[in-house]
């Protein structure tokens, strides 16, 4: 039965790939209809996140930005299913790099490159244009799923220009046997396992769990950090600026590079927040019951 779903499902996504873009959008607005309106998909866990990210607005300002949020995100479902069978022609005509220069600049001193970026704006078109436009090795870290069927499903549309993906406890292995300069990936605004969790910051105003994982490579591989900003210009058209934010990791402080790019993503939401991945339960772990359950456990010891 699930190996009759899966290809149904990726008959469906290759039949809607090769449809126009006016007609993706149709079905867009169409899907955006049923997803917001009709059933309300997560939208208490959306319009929560959006008034303990944004205490000062009014309800009005929240609900403005939950139903542009449903707009983007039901165009950014339509844009990934084009994924499968899009040409580099059309990739190149609808995203641009702003100044793909910046990564060169460290492939020409010998120096591999950690990207960090967010869920926002259409980051897997991101990973199309990095692999299409950057002329060495390209790795994408992804958090492995239960289904493999849809992973590898995923992973397939993500690669076609040639990136690699890799599993995140697979990176660092990878990146050492990397002998040229390479871009790696990494989407750092991911959740947690509650057992990976070693660190809180504040994040939209509120306590919120962080990978340190991009603070950790760089310093172990003394790879530049370089920020991704995905932004959309208008339906169907986007584009990436690199920003440099760490040349020498290794002289950097405990936490810095984390907290620095965090605060860069936090100061891209607040600009246009429709773009953030909304319906992420991004807060689910608080630190005052992590701290109370250690508590807990410490007396049952």
């Amino acid at each position: 039965m699930k190996k009759a779903l899966y290809f149904l499902l990726k008959l469906l996504l290759y039949i809607v790939s090769l449809l126009p873009f006016a007609l993706i959008y149709m079905i867009s607005d169409l899907l955006y209809i049923t997803m917001y309106r009709v059933f309300g998909y997560r939208k208490k866990v959306v319009f929560e996140n959006l008034r303990k990210s944004f205490p000062d607005k009014s309800e009005d300002d929240i609900k403005n930005i939950a139903e542009k949020f449903y707009r983007f995100l039901c165009d950014q479902i339509m844009e990934s299913a084009k994924m499968l069978t899009i040409s580099e022609k059309t990739v190149r005509k609808r995203f641009r790099l702003n100044n793909v220069d910046e990564i060169h600049r460290h492939f020409n001193n010998n120096r591999p490159v950690i990207a960090v970026t967010g869920h926002y704006g259409n980051w897997e078109w991101g990973i199309l244009i990095i692999s299409i436009l950057v002329k060495s090795p390209v790795f994408i870290a992804f958090k492995p799923i239960k289904d493999k069927r849809f992973e590898y499903l995923i992973n397939t549309m993500r690669s076609r220009f040639n990136a690699v993906l890799v599993p995140m406890k697979s990176i660092l292995r990878k990146i050492s046997e990397c002998k040229s300069p390479y871009i790696l990936v990494l989407v750092s605004d991911q959740t947690p396992a509650r057992a990976e969790i070693s660190y809180f910051t504040q994040f939209m105003n509120q306590q919120t769990p962080v990978f340190l994982g991009t603070e950790k490579l760089a310093k172990l591989s003394g790879s530049p950090v370089v920020y991704s900003h995905i932004d959309r210009i208008r339906r169907g058209y986007y584009e990436c600026t690199f920003e440099t934010l760490f040349e020498e990791p290794n002289i950097t402080a405990e936490k810095e590079i984390t907290e620095t790019h965090t605060r860069k993503l936090e100061e891209i939401i607040k600009r246009k927040p429709e773009l953030w991945l909304w319906s992420h339960r991004r807060w689910k772990y608080a630190p005052v019951e992590d701290a109370g359950r250690a508590a807990l456990d410490q007396q049952l010891l």
